[in-house]
């Protein structure tokens, strides 16, 4: 409930900001796209203020409280991290290519998804790097960190996974949402750092703004050695993270 009236809190304050930033366009000359950036920023920077004074929480805090250093962190959990990111990309493809034959976009769903692959530099700021930020901070930073204090690892990760999807207000983008939203609160809960979740999150929605839809006109050899390339990366990716992140079971003793 907490985290449904954090989200909702998010919404207003974005929509207040957003309006007096309208209202003050005259002088300031700002485009549509420009101006939700804006007003994303701005409300999002005022729900963390408060929330993170009520919770007595630093920004470095926030970001990395991990035993591990922010270096160690950078070098040795990003980089295999980064290997997901292709498969990722297309086992989402697959998916919503299957959701779209069943539950097709409407004139505004395709208008809302055109403005966010414009290629203006607003639009482009917007999905490489405020949304993956600020996200990451609000879903895993925030909403799974006090999860994890209340529920089980598994429940925690779901229900902010389950949160984050619903957040975009779309079924297209519930659907990665929630799918990203497990791999990213698995990577937070083991790391307890933002660090590797903002990385996965900035590169895959760069990859998905910049791929766009060059494999469909690849040919079928093309396309053939880019699926071994991109299993073979997420193999090796998957294989890394789980030498580093996850535990080896204990060994029974001997009778």
């Amino acid at each position: 409930m907490q985290a449904a009236l954090l989200f909702l809190a998010l919404l207003l304050c974005e929509f207040i900001v957003g309006t007096a930033l309208r209202d003050a366009n005259g002088w300031l000359g700002l485009n549509g796209m420009q101006l939700g950036v804006l007003s994303t920023v701005l409300g999002n920077g005022c729900v963390f203020a408060v929330v993170m004074h009520y919770q007595q929480l630093t920004y470095r805090q926030l970001f990395h409280q991990s035993p591990a250093s922010t270096r160690a962190t950078l070098m040795l959990i990003v980089p295999p991290v980064l290997l997901l990111v292709p498969g990722l990309m297309v086992a989402m493809s697959l998916a919503l290519t299957l959701l779209a034959i069943i539950a097709p976009l409407s004139p505004g769903e395709q208008a809302m998804f055109s403005r966010m692959a414009d290629g203006s530099v607003a639009a482009t700021l917007a999905v490489c790097v405020v949304a993956p930020l600020l996200e990451e901070m609000l879903f895993r930073g925030i909403v799974l960190r006090g999860f994890l204090r209340r529920y089980s690892r598994g429940w925690a990760i779901f229900g902010s996974a389950v949160l984050f999807g619903a957040a975009h207000l779309n079924i297209y983008q519930f659907v990665v949402g929630v799918a990203m939203g497990m791999v990213l609160g698995w990577l937070y809960e083991r790391t307890r750092s933002l660090i590797p979740c903002i990385a996965l999150h900035a590169a895959y929605n760069t990859g998905a703004l910049v791929v766009g839809d060059w494999p469909d006109a690849a040919t079928a050899a093309e396309t053939l050695w880019m699926l071994l390339l991109v299993v073979l990366a997420a193999v090796v990716g998957v294989l890394a993270l789980r030498r580093m992140l996850v535990a080896p079971a204990p060994r029974k003793p001997l009778r």
